[in-house]
């Protein structure tokens, strides 16, 4: 059962019979909703509260990344990426890899391997990753640690978000 005051939820747990016969109804007003919230014992309160904070998620923990490709490749796609970055200035996950495309970079075989590069280069810090807001969408930029976030062109508008089809 909730007990009500002046139409707002004051507390939202189970009342035995004889809590019941105090509050009335679900609708309680003035001084009897107080006399039953003091009724209540607090340690239930307290209870709940522990309760609900001790059943959220925490964010869950990323390992570093390991990557398995030798050393020799690791350093050359790296230079490659960043150099893409550096010279094309903030770019999306998706124009970074157009541009490596475009390079023919060997040791890299796919988007999702250039994902992980990127993840293992902001870890070590070779590279940062920005937010950058676009009306109400979000897009996330990496550059490199040189770039002055105020003097950073606006993103190019080649990514536009097609409006849903009917």
């Amino acid at each position: 059962m909730k007990i009500y005051m002046y139409g707002v939820i004051i507390a939202g747990m189970d009342l035995d019979a004889e809590r019941q016969d105090i509050c009335g109804a679900n609708v309680v007003c003035g001084y009897s909703a107080l006399r039953a919230l003091s009724s209540i014992d607090s340690r239930q309160m307290v209870f709940g509260t522990v309760v609900r904070w001790a059943t959220k998620k925490g964010r869950p923990k990323m390992k570093p990344v390991q990557l398995l490709s030798p050393p020799e490749h690791t350093l050359s796609i790296s230079r490659a990426i960043f150099d893409v970055v550096k010279e094309h200035g903030p770019l999306t996950i998706s124009d970074t890899w157009d541009h490596v495309k475009e390079m023919g970079l060997r040791g890299l075989a796919s988007k999702r391997q250039m994902k992980i590069m990127l993840r293992w280069m902001r870890e070590r810090q070779k590279l940062r990753q920005i937010c950058c807001h676009n009306g109400p969408h979000k897009q996330f930029l990496y550059t490199t640690w040189f770039t002055n976030p105020k003097n950073m062109p606006s993103p190019s508008p080649t990514r536009k978000l097609q409006p849903p089809k009917p």
